[in-house]
């Protein structure tokens, strides 16, 4: 690749359902699909291993039309605190071959591996192939990689061929790769783009490569004219640091019942199971908050928002659940229906901001150094042995614990 960089986008494949077949090894030799409960109103297909693939299953189709295609496909629910927690332990092997690691989601990140190649020598594929190797072996998912010199064609090249493949679009060959495949493979060339484009004559990258760049301006604005240079390999964007990506402005997860909940102790259920997730979250991101916002959502689709905020920040899945029913209590009351609750954790600060805001009138809270040690000691038993190591006395109650979540 001369003096290009050496970009890879490194993607997961199939990676929630590769997490599952991690939790349970015997779904390997099943057509599996991740859902939304079977039994809940979110039953769609949200990911699938390669056997359920090979039916012509499609992400986001509902469980009913996967299994006329597959009558016999097994469905699992997500474990989302394990997709966490291996996308973390990927990142971390990507991190040692380069500390720009840009994660672009869950399961894909791009890397720059331009500085250090010199220090494995090895070619860009060989490099690329020993990092999807480490990933096999270590972690026990595949990973399919692609190499060039920009990020469009990295992300172009690992999607061209899965599972478990390196694929090289470099300066000699990105015509000859890139240009027959449709417009819609192009990174953010959404559907309505898509159109707008086929409307023009362009149906393949290379159709766009050979366009007019300022027809394109002109008829798309400035999308137009990126997609051009996408097209035409002239991306230049940068690969962040991993260490340098911006803090979380808020942090948030919503859940949507089996049921509609009622009652003080089911609606209590539910919160703290969603105040237990946002402060994992908030933990990891080494953030408190300042204000706690909930959102309840009842059986005719009818959404009331409340916040309040907060005379210290906090982190601890204990106050976020007290704020959180304070709010609901005030709002709708706990008799009312709810059919969706989502807790969202904003105003963050660094984790050492904690000093408590008060005025004249005001006496200082009670201590919360119990509680922090306890959640703390909780935290570091889920960071050696996993999430499900240990759980709130609420996850027990399955006809709320398993509700369909959201981040």
């Amino acid at each position: 690749m001369g003096t290009d960089r050496v970009i890879l986008h490194c993607d997961c494949n199939g990676f929630f359902a590769s997490v599952e077949t991690l939790i349970e090894p015997s779904l390997a030799s099943f057509p599996m699909v991740v859902t939304g409960d079977p039994e809940s109103r979110h039953g769609i297909i949200l990911a699938k291993n390669e056997k359920a693939k090979a039916y012509g299953i499609q992400t986001a189709e509902t469980i009913w039309q996967a299994k006329q295609k597959c009558p016999n496909l097994v469905c699992v629910l997500p474990h989302r605190g394990a997709y966490s927690e291996i996308s973390k332990r990927v990142n971390a092997i990507y991190l040692d071959y380069t500390d720009l690691v840009d994660p672009f989601g869950i399961d894909e990140s791009f890397l720059d591996v331009t500085g250090s190649m010199r220090l494995f020598g090895k070619s860009p594929k060989e490099l690329a192939d020993t990092i999807r190797e480490r990933v096999k072996r270590e972690i026990g998912i595949t990973i399919s990689v692609g190499v060039s010199f920009c990020r469009v064609f990295a992300k172009l090249g690992s999607d061209y061929k899965k599972p478990d493949a390196t694929t090289v679009i470099d300066r000699e060959n990105y015509r000859a790769v890139a240009y027959p495949l449709p417009v819609s493979a192009l990174l953010f060339a959404g559907k309505r783009t898509t159109e707008a484009l086929a409307k023009m004559g362009i149906l393949t990258i290379g159709d766009l490569a050979a366009a007019d760049r300022a027809t394109l301006t002109r008829r798309l604005g400035e999308a137009g004219d990126t997609l051009w240079r996408y097209a035409s390999g002239l991306d230049d964007e940068p690969v962040r640091s991993y260490y340098d990506r911006p803090a979380p402005k808020s942090v948030g997860n919503g859940m949507t019942f089996r049921r509609d909940i009622a009652g003080v102790d089911e609606i209590r259920a539910g919160v703290q199971a969603l105040s237990d997730s946002v402060a994992a979250r908030l933990r990891d991101a080494d953030r408190k908050c300042t204000v706690i916002q909930v959102q309840i959502k009842d059986p005719n689709f009818h959404t009331v928002q409340r916040q309040t905020t907060l005379r210290r920040a906090t982190w601890l899945q204990q106050e976020l659940s007290e704020h959180a029913m304070e709010l609901i209590r005030a709002a709708v009351g706990f008799g009312a229906s709810i059919r969706a609750i989502t807790i969202t954790a904003a105003g963050l600060v660094d984790s050492g901001e904690s000093e408590e805001q008060l005025d004249i009138f005001s006496t200082p809270e009670k201590s919360n150094g119990k509680q922090e040690s306890v959640e703390k000691t909780m935290a570091d038993i889920r960071g050696k042995h996993g999430h499900a190591s240990i759980r709130l006395g609420c996850y027990e109650n399955t006809e709320i614990g398993t509700g369909h979540q959201k981040d």
